[in-house]
């Protein structure tokens, strides 16, 4: 409350600076924004506004009264009449006293030099025996780390069950020197060691590791990002789902020539000819399929292939970007969703993404883009944004799962591998089995508190404020939980879900809503907190006491 009579915020006003030492400026004409001016008048004045929920968000309101705003793509303006989405940002202090402001919903900094900052993901490195920073998205088990609260302090632990020691080396044992403080700095998380300095990423892998530093910096500051479901699909012609092709496809995409091809024949070392495809510049894609394609014609192979690329081509396929960079096939071929593989990858691994208002599910492939309905029923990996086509409703059916597109109809496993939402009713060919590939522990939090086993018997409380580390085991569709004595969950004939079994039981785990899944026990019941905090496998419908943070 403040102390001189009056309750009002103060609300702050000021020039901004970059690094040319130009004013950032708001125009009148179309709420433009710039940073041109050399000195600072009436357009280069902002006010700055805290927002009533998060003290750490911020709003930018220009002398016209329109608020700053980035999109998700960067781009910036200045048109908003009231606090929007767009409009919230982060300012990041710096050590010379200057400013760093980032969008809020983006994380993308805006204006000067840090716009080229790239945001890196922590990843266990098992060849190194680190962890290391270099991931430009967290993909896999390896990116999945785990926060553990030991003696007041923290510790960092790997997906193999591993401490991170401030120097930077992977142990199995906790101690002084894996445990840390956290620090909280604009909005942001530090780890100070044992010995006051702060873990930072070093050389060319960004080993994670204590560095020299006795006060955090940009390098020492972190982000805990919420860890999706990340999964693979096996059909029912027991082929995993997969963006790759079953073919070898080389694609050359050029800007303003043709795109010159060399086709080597097996067998063949004579008669070696070249594929030219002359499309003209204004061709484009859409959704992946060729559209204005032109003719191909055979020529003899010339004497000097020195300005041209040779590939074996045992598919041909020419598409044109006109004036748009080289693409490698990963962004332009391997479209279609089929299941055609027979061992898992990345091109295999897709991640569950769960709309918190339909509870649909998004697929996306680690080169960002999402599975969506196409037309005739086809399903293909080219959306680069969420929309209807991309949503899938799942239908949990014990050790499968069934998939329905946003046509009403069940993808299905067609005889050529390839997936298609054609189906009106759901089968043997419309049946997936759904494997989670990036949660090999398990810490379950219900709406009382964290799962832990009880202090003086078998059972498990549902309802502590602390938690115990279970480990997940999969199993044809369903998983085994393993406390860390060895002992395997399962639900007795009163309804308890006991932890000292000697052998596993069957469980299934159901993805529900955005950030909880629900568990049943193999009497089709979902597990849930009674009042009294007990944990039982007696649930009958998903509620509030039967859904689980994960």
């Amino acid at each position: 409350m403040p102390t001189n009579g009056t309750n009002t915020a103060l609300k702050l006003q000021f020039g901004l600076i970059n690094h040319e030492n130009r004013y950032l400026t708001a125009e009148a004409f179309g709420f433009k924004v710039n940073a041109s001016a050399p000195s600072m008048k009436k357009k280069q004045i902002w006010m700055l506004e805290q927002d009533e929920q998060d003290s750490q968000v911020m709003y930018l309101r220009s002398h016209l009264g329109r608020y700053l705003a980035s999109d998700k793509d960067g781009k910036v303006s200045c048109g908003a009449e009231k606090p929007e989405t767009d409009c919230r940002f982060l300012i990041v202090a710096q050590s010379d006293g200057r400013w760093a402001l980032q969008s809020e919903p983006y994380l993308r900094y805006f204006g000067g030099s840090e716009d080229y900052l790239r945001k890196r993901y922590a990843h266990l490195s098992r060849a190194e025996g680190e962890i290391s920073v270099d991931s430009n998205i967290p993909w896999g088990v390896d990116s999945l780390l785990t926060l553990a609260y030991l003696d007041g302090r923290y510790c960092l632990k790997t997906s193999d069950n591993r401490f991170l020691n401030h120097d930077g080396k992977l142990v199995m044992e906790s101690s002084r020197g894996t445990s840390y403080t956290l620090e909280l700095k604009a909005g942001k998380l530090a780890f100070k060691d044992c010995e006051g300095k702060y873990l930072t990423p070093m050389g060319p892998t960004g080993t994670l590791r204590s560095g020299r530093c006795s006060k955090p910096g940009k390098d020492e500051l972190f982000e805990l990002e919420e860890s999706h479901p990340q999964v693979v699909f096996q059909a029912a012609n027991n082929r995993f789902v997969s963006i790759r092709q079953g073919q070898n496809m080389w694609l050359l995409l050029t800007a303003g020539s043709p795109a010159i091809f060399v086709l080597e024949c097996p067998g063949i070392n004579e008669s070696v000819t070249t594929v030219t495809a002359g499309y003209q510049s204004q061709n484009t894609t859409n959704g992946g399929s060729i559209t204005n394609r032109s003719p191909l014609h055979m020529e003899k192979k010339p004497s000097s292939l020195n300005d041209r690329v040779q590939y074996p081509l045992y598919v041909a396929a020419f598409l044109r970007l006109a004036y748009q960079p080289c693409l490698d096939m990963a962004s332009a071929l391997r479209v279609s969703v089929s299941a055609n593989q027979d061992d898992e990858t990345d091109m295999e691994t897709f991640q569950m993404e769960i709309d918190k208002e339909t509870r649909k599910c998004m697929f996306r492939t680690k080169g960002g883009n999402y599975w969506t309905l196409v037309s005739h029923g086809g399903i293909q990996s080219t959306a680069t944004e969420v929309a209807a086509n991309t949503m899938f409703e799942i239908e949990w059916l014990g050790r499968r799962v069934a998939l329905r597109a946003s046509n009403g109809k069940y993808v299905c496993t067609k005889k050529n591998g390839q997936l298609a939402a054609v189906s009106e009713t759901e089968g043997e060919n419309e049946q997936f089995l759904l494997k989670l590939i990036n949660r090999p522990i398990l810490i379950l939090r219900g709406e009382n508190g964290f799962v832990c086993h009880h202090r003086n018997s078998n059972t498990l409380d549902a309802n502590r404020s602390i938690y115990d580390i279970f480990t997940l085991h999969f199993s044809d569709g369903a998983y085994h939980i393993k406390g860390a004595n060895g002992r395997f969950w399962y639900v007795s004939s009163s309804g308890l879900v006991c932890s000292d079994g000697d052998t596993p039981e069957d469980f299934f785990v159901e993805f529900l809503e955005h950030g909880h899944v629900g568990i049943k026990g193999k009497n089709g019941k979902y597990l849930r907190g009674d009042q009294g905090g007990t944990l039982k496998g007696d649930g009958d419908t998903v509620d509030l006491s039967t859904l689980w943070e994960y």
